[in-house]
């Protein structure tokens, strides 16, 4: 299941934990795997309100225990043992990203740092629920719109601090942030820490077909606006119809460029599949004052994304990179692998035909004596023989 994050009035853990109750995570399980963590003294409910006419669930915590500043090694200690194992994993990714951040910011051991702000029950509460609601939904990837931050100052452990907070910011370092006419804390650190945490990517609605959205209502009254935050949860999309297709969001990187040399633009290109690209290629073009360049294009899955791009930046010298999110419907295929003469060739097998891996192939090609183009129908006629109907992969194309 694909979780897609609106946070339109920023972003704090119990808000979160509120939109993924009110999308459906089971309150039951979700206590149960904060109660396997050991802390005792507080109670957790869903209760439905209404906000500037949006209904929505605000995750409420209550609690005896009074102690607002704790060590971030005990705080990692319980929450190793919540329960089942990936709730303990996503929480303890959690905080100690925070551990780490406030250890830098402050030069403390991150296991010795004391969390003022965070110390109490509620924030390992939000945390660990936050990460046991994402677990029992099915969420395997987790994506957010830019996060927006507010302005002024925010009260803090260590006096009047500037909001954005050092802390939060520290925690966003690789995020998508945006301004907002905002006052205040728009979003806190443990809201941050969990979006790190859970591996989060920015960016607009990835392709999926919605399944339900929930709404979670933040403790913070907006004269203007509901303060909420959205989640939608959505299946990936596989076949289009056909058995034989699957649809699936890439990203398509471009650059213009008149000053590189082809040597440099055919490296690029053989760095950039290395590093996993789905296809590169270049495209002739007229830039300004008539001058011949080359418009170098990547087709890359959302994860490569980021690493692909510094690679065309740091290979190109280039001072920009266009990036656009398109649909690919992609065909099935598989691979085989044939012998011609004694020399083995790989077959790329799909529903609409086959081809010889052109490497392999000329290989052969050498070492046989025979035309390529000879190797090249033999192979495909031998595992179109072989295997007349392949059987159809999930998942697109390599």
């Amino acid at each position: 299941m694909i979780c897609w994050i609106n946070p339109f009035t920023g972003l704090a853990g119990d808000m979160l934990l509120g939109a993924l109750l009110d999308a459906g995570a089971p309150l039951e399980q979700v206590r149960a795997s904060i109660d396997a963590t050991g802390l005792t003294g507080w109670e957790l409910d869903a209760e439905k309100v209404t906000v500037h006419g949006l209904t929505a669930t605000s995750a409420r915590v209550r609690v005896t225990d009074t102690a607002t500043e704790r060590r971030a090694a005990e705080l990692l200690e319980l929450a190793a043992s919540a329960r089942p194992e990936p709730v303990a994993a996503l929480s303890t990714a959690a905080l100690t990203a925070i551990a780490r951040a406030e250890g830098r910011l402050h030069g403390t051991d991150p296991a010795e740092v004391h969390l003022h702000e965070l110390g109490g029950h509620d924030a390992l509460v939000d945390i660990v629920g936050v990460a046991a609601a994402l677990h029992t939904l099915g969420v395997t990837e987790v994506v957010c719109a830019p996060l927006p931050l507010g302005t002024g100052r925010v009260r803090a452990g260590h006096g009047l601090l500037p909001c954005p907070a050092p802390a939060t910011l520290e925690l966003l370092s690789g995020a998508t942030v945006t301004g907002t006419d905002l006052r205040g804390e728009t979003v806190t650190p443990t809201g941050a820490a969990l979006l790190r945490a859970a591996g989060a990517r920015y960016g607009p609605p990835p392709t999926m077909t919605p399944v339900t959205t929930g709404y979670g209502a933040g403790t913070r009254v907006l004269a203007d606006r509901p303060n909420v935050v959205a989640v939608t949860l959505g299946r990936p999309l596989t076949p289009t119809g056909a058995d034989h297709t699957a649809v699936e969001a890439v990203v398509t990187l471009e650059t213009n460029l008149d000053d590189v040399t082809g040597e440099v633009l055919a490296h690029v290109i053989a760095r950039a599949l290395e590093e996993g690209a789905l296809d590169a290629w270049t495209t002739p073009a007229v830039m300004k004052k008539g001058r011949p360049a080359q418009v170098l294009h990547v087709l890359a899955r959302p994860e490569a994304t980021e690493r692909l791009r510094e690679l065309m930046l740091a290979e190109t010298g280039t001072l920009g990179v266009r990036q656009s999110v398109q649909t690919r419907v992609a065909v099935h295929r598989t691979m085989r692998s044939v012998e011609i003469d004694g020399v083995p060739v790989r077959v790329k097998q799909g529903p609409f035909g086959s081809k010889a891996e052109h490497d392999d192939a000329a290989t052969a090609s050498r070492l046989t004596g025979l035309p390529l183009r000879v190797v090249a129908e033999r192979a495909r006629r031998l595992a179109e023989q072989e295997h007349p109907d392949p059987p159809m992969e999930k998942g697109g194309m390599p």
